[in-house]
């Protein structure tokens, strides 16, 4: 990725985490894992018994996945830089937030605490993942006496370029924004919905798109989707059919959002949530105050594409 997307951007005089560092999840069947994921672009690797995943010529580790008997949201991992860890100790002291002991036996340092919806959540000293510029947009060139697109045959494999956002199930959107702006420093981008709020998108003040976490109203937590940028709606299309060749038929899209505008097809994994390519998502600034409004759900959810499939918004790990 350029180093303007990946530059350490920062909003003076703001405490905020300003990265979702990492989601880990437990999945029943690591292999069925393996080959979702590969199909669908990362670059999957061995990891302590689980698996990890990354984006292709990217150092960061966006997730892990581990073996249980069911998929499950484990917990979420915050970065934070160097200089906020101690004023984030300091914050969470004079809220009387309690620490609890690490889940992870890999990671036991850091900050760790109990969601709004009781699932643990780690803050820890990273480098910025988030990106800090808007996510690339390749464009077709003019057309010069001769077809552009290339033969099938030719077309290249997607591989998407970074993690651009989690959705996750909770209990209360409003009970969540609560904890994740009052705790966390992240900021409301919009949301949809009221009494209760349906859906809600938060960004970081350091620099974000316009969300890198989501809440979607459900009756237990869980976990939505993942969603990964790539640089065209051709990439979209294109992925649309790569996970298809792979038998990875069901999903939704291609489209277009209208709450930050990208394009979007999305594919449900072996457990029943989704991966999403996404592109030309908007973008959050470190130096922008974003006009955050509560948009009526008819013009919140997308601009055009085909009829939400059935069970889309179904939080299976509540129902097991």
């Amino acid at each position: 990725m350029s180093n303007s997307i990946m530059a350490q951007t920062k909003r003076k005089g703001i405490l905020a985490v300003h990265s979702l560092d990492e989601h880990v999840l437990s999945v029943p069947n690591l292999e069925d894992a393996r080959a979702f994921y590969t199909a669908f672009g990362l670059e999957v690797k061995d990891h302590n018994g689980g698996l990890a995943l990354y984006a292709y010529n990217n150092p960061q580790r966006y997730a892990r996945l581990v073996q249980g008997d069911q998929k499950r949201l484990l917990w979420l991992t915050f970065g934070v830089y160097a200089e906020d860890f101690e004023p984030f100790v300091q914050h969470l002291q004079s809220k009387g937030i309690e620490r609890i002991l690490s889940p992870d036996p890999e990671s036991p340092g850091g900050l760790w605490i109990r969601s709004n919806d009781g699932f643990p959540v780690q803050i820890k000293v990273a480098p910025k993942s988030s990106p800090s510029a808007q996510s690339p947009r390749v464009f077709e060139p003019e057309c010069s006496g001769q077809g552009r697109a290339p033969a099938s045959s030719r077309a290249p494999k997607v591989h998407p370029l970074y993690l651009s956002h989690t959705l996750v199930f909770t209990k209360s959107v409003s009970e969540s924004l609560d904890f994740y702006h009052g705790v966390l420093g992240l900021k409301l981008s919009d949301s949809s919905g009221e009494n209760p709020m349906a859906i809600a998108f938060m960004h970081s003040p350091h620099g974000s798109d316009h969300h890198l976490l989501a809440f979607l109203i459900s009756e237990d937590y869980g976990f939505h989707h993942s969603s990964w940028a790539v640089n065209s709606i051709d990439q979209v299309g294109l992925g649309m059919k790569q996970m298809s060749e792979k038998g990875h038929t069901y999903g939704w899209g291609v489209g277009r959002h209208v709450l930050g505008s990208n394009y979007f097809r999305y594919t449900r994994d072996p457990w029943g949530s989704y991966v999403e390519y996404s592109y030309d998502i908007d973008f959050v600034p470190h130096d922008l105050n974003w006009p955050a409004q509560n948009h009526p759900p008819p013009d919140s959810f997308y601009l055009w594409g085909p009829d939400v499939p059935e069970g889309f918004g179904t939080n299976f790990e509540a129902q097991r």
